[in-house]
């Protein structure tokens, strides 16, 4: 496996898993926790997997959890995505910074997006299934939904009117959040 910051945000990794081909198809892992450990430098715990199916256009999110803060693994077993990660951290040097990149059942490509940082992903196949794994349970009642749109974010979505739930379509703009938003601290402390 490779472990692949991204330019815009650091914390947030691309994993190219080996994949290994052969006449009947394929093999690839697609979680490894000691790798994981040694290329990250911490031990993640995944407590919850999940799994959408959206169509073309689809956009879910931004979300973010703040009273149990969700880092995430995100791959897409069929279709493709434009996955976006944006850190919201109060105080953080990279804070409303945003990067994408695309995710495919063809690329084999994970994105992990660490706590603190608001998700969200576009359907840019006909259709697409996602499957992500979760270091802390849902908790809607700590749910922060900002708007995908933000013009403070300025994210450059493959889609202008995308298919969106009346939740998201509701979403907040990053600057009506102000104290609510999680505090930044520097890593190690």
């Amino acid at each position: 496996m490779k472990f692949l910051p991204t330019a815009e945000l650091p914390e947030v990794i691309i994993i190219e898993p080996d994949v290994y081909r052969d006449p009947r198809g394929f093999f690839l892992e697609t979680y490894h926790a000691q790798k994981f450990h040694d290329a990250h430098g911490n031990q993640m715990t995944f407590v919850q997997d999940n799994h959408s199916r959206s169509t073309r256009g689809t956009l879910r999110g931004l979300h973010a959890q703040l009273a149990h803060p969700q880092g995430k693994l995100v791959r897409v077993v069929n279709g493709e995505i434009l996955d976006v990660a944006v850190d919201i951290r109060r105080g953080s040097p990279t804070f409303r910074r945003w990067m994408s990149v695309v995710l495919s059942a063809e690329n084999f490509r994970q994105c992990y997006i660490p706590p603190g940082f608001a998700h969200g992903f576009c359907v840019t196949s006909d259709c697409a299934e996602v499957e992500y794994k979760c270091t802390d349970y849902y908790d809607p009642a700590s749910e922060l939904r900002l708007r995908w749109d933000d013009p403070s974010l300025g994210i450059s979505w493959p889609v202008q009117n995308p298919v969106l739930s009346d939740k998201d379509r509701a979403g907040r703009l990053l600057s009506e959040l102000g104290d609510v938003l999680p505090l930044y601290t520097e890593p190690g402390r």
